[in-house]
């Protein structure tokens, strides 16, 4: 019924992205995936981009562009080469340009419209890296919860709005005030959704919806608003994505007699289109935004920091205290003869990296911030984090079960899987603040030992002893105790596995060396290592020149030589 959107302007240009990028902030809309950005701070005036700053939209027939299968993919990497072999030479560089190393500006006082700006500068950086990062990003109306005062405030101003045009409109004689005014934004916005060659139906647009006749019209009581309104649905099918076609049949449908109903209506659909067509440059803009993703990310990045100076403050403090406990694990148990007394090695860059990459993946979110380099994939760390706690727990569990159990449930992968599937489902949101571990874990106890003494009885084996249940319902729940020795065992491997995985040059045959008694987990540890890994080559990759200064001026102080860091081995990117 309704054309295919065809928003396709020319992204080739690094300008209008990064027009597309500034302007997308100022819609009233939020992420629909998960609540990665907080969009609070842009509301109203959803300006599009334009392509030569003319209207970027579709229109049916002779004067449509073309159709959705002009419409790129989107980018699934999250690094390149290039940004990589970039972020690792800055170790060694001298810091001169500007887009390149933290400005060293002194503290200052600032203004409210200076903090509102450093703040829309960090809201760029978010939307930017959700649109690198999440290939399927896109933007839904801002769904507000049910009782919040900002929704409350704004259906009443819309309710007071339509009761004021409903009431123009049923006076003797008509009053055309308010719904002259709506029928001028409508034009706009159609004429805002058609292509740049759609002439002939942007003539009829301006021709039907003239205001100056529609204006003397109402002079007359001779407006024929339901004839318009008519007139505007059949426009909008037209240039509608296949997706608005119920909403337009909805339309059609509706009372013409309740003019206010139709318009509130038309209205709905209309913002419902503007995002179908932000949505559609989004797919557009992101293949080419990743060419060029950690060059802006990092250029963003030095904005915010020229605004804030103490922007790099909690950086500083992570990558701090990873060098000390480098330094703490290097000082010699025997005594240092002559010749060592005042030197004392200092750690590689690479090293101190690595060390603060496997900090932020055990990262305590609840004591404190993460680093503002991390800011943008806090959740996605939050998340790995999650899957990585259950997933030790999940190891632990059948750690204990095979030393406790023994011979009649190894070998058999069947059981295993159903075992790591339970107990995973049962363990599910472990890691909230209102779940209770050791609850958990008893219920696992209690799966556990019916689905081993079902395996057990179907193979002629005896049932587990009561004794024997008791003892694998004590050391199942045991491990909610930071010190159980299975546990900490479990930790242990898994901090050789995620440190093995940073310092090789070759991750991705790293990557399935799971060391000993981590084998039943194998499969989700090597997919946690992948994107954990993806994360922080593209994290090198855009803050690799500020982590440069922050290491030079820690180990050495402000009068650090440039390009005194050593070179380390380069570590390849996942393919």
């Amino acid at each position: 019924m309704c054309p295919v959107l065809c928003c396709t302007p020319n992204y080739s240009n690094k300008g209008h992205i990064l027009k597309f990028i500034d302007q997308l902030v100022t819609l009233d809309l939020s992420l629909l995936n998960k609540p990665l950005i907080d969009v609070s701070y842009a509301k109203l005036n959803a300006t599009m981009p334009r392509n030569d700053e003319r209207p970027c939209s579709t229109s049916s027939g002779e004067d449509q562009g073309s159709d959705a299968d002009s419409l790129s993919e989107s980018c699934a990497s999250t690094t390149t080469s290039g940004n990589l072999d970039s972020s690792r030479n800055s170790f060694n560089s001298d810091g001169s340009s500007k887009h390149c190393t933290p400005s060293s500006s002194p503290p200052k006082f600032l203004t409210l419209e200076e903090v509102m700006q450093a703040g829309k500068d960090l809201f760029d950086l978010k939307i930017t890296h959700e649109m690198i990062m999440n290939k399927a990003f896109h933007l839904k109306p801002n769904p507000e919860p049910p009782n919040s005062l900002w929704k409350m405030v704004k259906e009443n101003v819309r309710k007071v709005f339509w009761d004021i045009l409903e009431s123009e409109l049923n006076s003797d004689p008509p009053e055309y005030q308010h719904a002259i005014k709506l029928l001028e934004e409508i034009r706009e916005i159609l004429l805002s959704f058609l292509n740049p060659g759609a002439n002939r139906m942007q003539t009829q647009i301006m021709e039907v919806l003239d205001m100056d006749l529609i204006r003397q019209q109402a002079d007359n009581d001779a407006v024929d608003i339901q004839g318009l309104a008519s007139y505007i649905i059949t426009t909008m099918s037209k240039i509608c994505a296949p997706v608005r076609d119920k909403e337009i049949k909805k339309l059609r449908e509706l009372n013409t007699d309740n003019t206010v109903t139709l318009f509130r209506e038309i209205f709905h659909v209309l913002d419902l289109m503007r995002i179908d067509i932000v949505n559609s440059e989004i797919r557009n803009v992101q293949p080419v935004l990743q060419m060029i993703s950690a060059e802006y990310e990092r250029e963003k990045f030095q904005i915010v920091l020229d605004k804030t100076p103490t922007a790099l403050n909690n950086t500083t403090s992570w990558i701090q205290s990873a060098v000390e406990e480098l330094l703490s694990a290097s000082v010699p148990t025997e005594k240092p003869s002559d010749s060592e007394k005042g030197f004392r090695a200092l750690p590689g860059p690479y090293q101190i990296l690595n060390t603060a990459f496997f900090h932020i993946l055990k990262w305590d979110f609840s004591k404190g911030p993460v680093p503002e380099t991390w800011m943008t994939d806090e959740t996605r760390l939050e998340e790995l984090q999650w899957q990585l706690k259950q997933c030790e727990a999940v190891n632990e569990v059948l750690l204990i079960l095979f030393s406790t159990v023994g011979e009649p449930v190894q070998g058999l992968a069947s059981l295993l899987d159903r075992l790591k599937r339970m107990i995973s489902v049962l363990l599910d949101g472990m890691h909230k603040k209102e779940s209770n571990l050791k609850e958990a874990l008893e219920g696992v106890s209690a799966q556990v030992c019916c689905e081993l003494n079902k395996s057990l009885i179907e193979r002629n084996y005896p049932a587990l002893t009561p004794e024997l249940q008791a003892t694998l319902t004590g050391q199942i729940c045991s491990i909610s105790q930071k010190d159980n020795p299975i546990r900490t065992l479990v930790e242990d491997r898994v901090q050789q596995y995620f440190m093995g995985i940073l310092s090789d040059p070759k991750p991705q045959v790293k990557l399935e060396e799971v060391p000993a008694g981590l084998a039943a987990v194998k499969p989700e540890l090597v997919l946690i290592g992948k994107t954990f890994l993806s994360l922080v080559n593209y994290n090198r990759a855009v803050y690799g020149p500020f982590y440069a200064n922050i290491i030079r001026k820690l180990l050495f102080g402000d009068a650090a030589p440039p390009g005194s860091l050593p070179q380390e081995p380069a570590q390849k990117a996942l393919s």
